[in-house]
């Protein structure tokens, strides 16, 4: 089916009989991002301090925390996470590792060699604080 796969300009670029395709680091970014995040577990991906500033100014970042190398037929990714406080660490990792593997295998066909998971966290969940008292309406004096 495809002929040759080149790698140009950070794209990879699959030559078929019908054409280029291409894939920009950024889409397999994303494509890891997306499939990390939806594991059970991972509170969020980290970022450079960057990628947290353009955050903040409105621009939502899929690849904050991803980091990919790809050639041309195999890709690496390399995530930094933070894990909610009462998930096993090494699960959770573990999950990631397959989940991001699966994605990208599946929806670019790239061979994935390596997913390397960095915990850089843990979210720990704040107790609800009680709401403060509500005041008492004073009741005014019965006698002058």
């Amino acid at each position: 089916m495809s002929e040759e796969i080149i790698v140009n300009n950070s794209e990879v670029v699959e030559e078929t009989k019908g054409g280029k395709v291409t894939f920009a680091n950024e889409v397999i970014a994303t494509i890891a991002s997306l499939a990390a995040s939806e594991v059970d577990g991972i509170a969020n991906l980290n970022g450079t301090t960057f990628e947290g500033l353009t955050e903040k100014l409105g621009r939502k970042s899929y690849t904050k925390g991803v980091k990919v190398e790809v050639g041309t037929q195999e890709a690496a990714v390399d995530l930094a996470v933070t894990v909610k406080y009462g998930y096993k660490i090494h699960d959770v990792c573990t999950a990631v590792q397959n989940s991001v593997k699966t994605a990208i295998e599946t929806m670019t066909g790239l061979k994935v060699v390596e997913v390397n998971v960095s915990v850089e966290g843990i979210q720990i969940e704040k107790e609800p604080k009680e709401p403060a008292p509500e005041p008492k309406e004073e009741v005014p004096p019965r006698v002058k």
